[in-house]
C-alpha cells in the first residue's frame, strides 16, 4: 500500500469529461476506465467522496443563456449531475467498490438524501460517496459543491479532474502559447480571472484553507499521483 498525502479528498469531476470524445451524454468506456483508477486509489487508504458535474448533459447557465428562467435551468442542471452520479456507482459498483449517492434534492427512490453525519460515517468505513444535485439550491454551480461538501466533510483537499491539464494564463484551446501555472494562491485566481472555478467555490476554499489540486483526467494514474502528493497540474492553496 503507498501512502496517501491526504487522508480524505473530494475528487470534483466534470460532467464535460465524462462525455468521452463525444459531444454530449456519456461514454460507458472512459467512465469504466475512471471507475477503475478511482478503485486502484483506495489502495493508499485514502477516503474518497466524488461530485460530479451534468455539462455533458444539461448546463443550466447555458439554458437560462437562450432564455429559459435561470432557477428551472439551474434544477435541470442538478438532475443531470445525478444521471451521471447513478452511471458512475453503477461502474464502480461493478468492479466491486461499495459507493453511495447522496443527492441534494431528496429523490428517496433513487439515492440517500444528503446528511453529512451518513456521509461521514460512509466514507469511514470505505465507502465512496457521490454527492448529486449541486447545493440543492439555483444559482450555485458544482465547483461551489465540491468547495462546500470538502469543509462540512473535513476534507484535507479538493482535486479537480478537468479536460485541460492545469491552470493556465488563457485558454490553451484558443491560445497555444498560454503558459501553465505550477503553483498558485487563491486570492491570485480570483484577481486573474483565472476561471479555475467560480469565485463563491474558490472564497469558501480560501477561508476554510482547503488546497485545491487541477489536472488532467484524461491522464491515466493523474488522480492517484495528486493523493499521492506527487507534482501534477496546478497545485492552489
Amino acid at each position: 500500500m503507498s501512502r496517501a498525502k491526504f487522508s480524505r479528498v473530494i475528487i470534483k469531476l466534470s460532467g464535460a469529461a465524462l462525455a468521452g470524445e463525444q459531444d454530449y451524454g456519456i461514454d460507458p468506456q472512459f467512465i469504466n476506465s475512471i471507475a477503475k483508477e478511482i478503485k486502484n486509489v483506495l489502495t493508499t487508504g485514502v477516503e474518497i467522496a466524488i461530485v460530479v458535474g451534468g455539462g455533458n448533459i444539461f448546463r443550466g447557465i447555458a439554458g437560462s443563456a437562450k432564455g429559459m428562467d435561470r432557477g428551472t435551468a439551474d434544477y435541470m442542471g442538478m438532475l443531470a449531475t445525478v444521471i451521471n452520479s447513478l452511471a458512475l456507482q453503477d461502474a464502480l459498483e461493478k468492479l466491486g467498490v461499495d459507493t453511495r449517492v447522496q443527492t441534494a434534492i431528496e429523490m428517496r427512490q433513487v439515492a440517500e438524501p444528503y446528511i453529512r453525519r451518513r456521509a461521514m460515517r460512509h466514507l469511514e468505513k470505505g465507502r465512496i460517496v457521490i454527492f448529486a444535485a449541486g447545493t440543492g439550491n439555483p444559482f450555485f454551480s458544482t465547483d461551489t459543491t465540491a468547495a462546500l461538501r470538502a469543509a462540512e466533510i473535513n476534507a484535507d483537499a479538493i482535486l479537480m479532474a478537468k479536460n485541460v491539464d492545469g491552470v493556465y494564463d488563457s485558454d490553451p484551446v484558443k491560445n497555444p502559447n498560454a503558459v501553465k501555472y505550477k503553483e498558485l494562491e487563491y486570492i491570485d485566481v480570483l484577481n486573474k480571472g483565472l476561471g479555475v472555478m467560480d469565485s463563491t467555490a474558490v472564497s469558501l476554499c480560501m477561508d476554510n484553507n482547503i488546497p485545491l489540486i487541477v489536472f488532467g483526467v484524461k491522464e491515466m494514474n493523474n488522480i492517484k499521483r495528486a493523493i499521492l502528493g506527487e507534482e501534477v497540474g496546478t497545485f492552489v492553496r
